[in-house]
């Protein structure tokens, strides 16, 4: 919580995920995959381009039309598929929102290209259920500060801020979103020492020096 505090002092709120609906967050946790956020908005710009973002509206595309649209994303004929499987999952499966969190992740799991992190987007920021999400930036920063071996599996980790933090999916969104800001603009893998708000007590810097 420390370090919680000390990045929304260097930041402020996050309001993420940017995102005008819970589909729309479930169709950037997949375009986001493997690419920067500023691709995933060119590829919801062009989805959007003929009309609202919705269910109905990416079944109606083949996986051909889809991948030309989501293209600026990247892998785009490997996400058209994966994004494809996750609507045709979502139209069967009505009132996933009444589903326990761990019923609900074990599903989506179960979808076709969905993996942790992206199952963990999905229930945090458009479920809100307190999951942490454990990505890049995350075990880079903690390994950094020596809290943390960036080498452990993802379940553990995840596992471990949730016991940590409580279950708190508000605290998760906000501190996810810092994490990331950290690990964009300061945290780099050639990192920005002299401005970051943690340097004080940061093994990697330490080393370093």
């Amino acid at each position: 919580m420390a370090i919680y505090r000390r990045l929304f002092e260097a930041y402020g709120p996050q309001h993420w995920w940017p995102a005008e609906d819970p589909f729309e967050v479930m169709v950037g946790a997949v375009l986001t995959q493997n690419t920067a956020w500023s691709n995933v908005e060119r590829a919801i710009a062009r989805l959007k381009a003929d009309g609202p973002l919705t269910l109905s509206s990416l079944l109606r595309l083949s996986p051909v039309e889809l991948a030309q649209r989501i293209r600026p994303a990247g892998y785009f004929n490997v996400k058209s598929k994966r994004l494809l499987s996750l609507c045709r999952f979502l139209a069967d499966q009505p009132r996933l929102e009444a589903l326990p969190t761990r019923e609900l992740r074990e599903r989506l799991l179960a979808v076709h290209g969905i993996g942790p992190e992206t199952a963990d987007d999905i229930l945090l920021y458009a479920f809100e259920r307190p999951v942490f999400v454990i990505d890049a930036y995350t075990r880079r920063l903690f390994s950094r500060l020596g809290l943390l071996d960036k080498e452990l599996a993802y379940e553990t980790l995840r596992r471990a801020f949730e016991r940590a933090l409580g279950p708190q999916s508000g605290l998760f969104n906000e501190y996810h979103a810092l994490i990331v800001h950290h690990g964009k603009d300061v945290c780099r893998p050639r990192p920005l020492c002299e401005v970051c708000r943690l340097a004080d007590q940061c093994r990697f810097r330490a080393a370093r020096r």
